[in-house]
């Protein structure tokens, strides 16, 4: 899957990597997978999109679904932070998108960034450290 993650138990945050070809299926079932592990819905996210090649033509569509689905797996009473490293102008201008579709929805709790780079994400995170991201080469 072109979306490789980890979690961080001791800092309470997903740490993701998306990359390659990125496609709207890709976003749903790494969604899925995060809804599904104990305890990850109230810790902070944060997705690297530095390495993605490609995006799938039109997710527009699909992307206030995919909203409203992450929406709905947020834990109802936990606030948290989802930061989007988005470099180049069509994953940034995607991520707004996605995080205008996401706060708009009554169940979200997560606030949502979009940056440019790893700093600002770090930051808006409260991450003063470096972060270890996955290997997404490996395999």
């Amino acid at each position: 899957m072109p979306i490789t993650y980890r979690v961080d138990h001791d800092r309470r945050v997903v740490l993701a990597v998306a990359h390659g070809m990125l496609t709207m299926e890709n976003l749903f079932t790494y969604q899925q997978e995060l809804a599904s592990l104990p305890g990850a819905t109230s810790y902070d996210e944060l997705v690297d999109m530095t390495p993605v090649t490609q995006i799938e033509d039109s997710p527009g569509p699909r992307a206030r679904d995919l909203a409203s689905f992450a929406a709905s797996t947020d834990h109802p009473t936990l606030r948290s932070r989802f930061a989007i490293v988005a470099p180049s102008a069509l994953s940034f201008g995607l991520g707004r998108m996605y995080a205008s579709l996401r706060e708009s929805d009554r169940r979200s709790t997560k606030e949502v960034g979009v940056f440019r780079t790893m700093e600002e994400a770090r930051a808006f995170l409260g991450l003063q450290e470096p972060l270890e991201l996955p290997d997404w080469t490996a395999g």
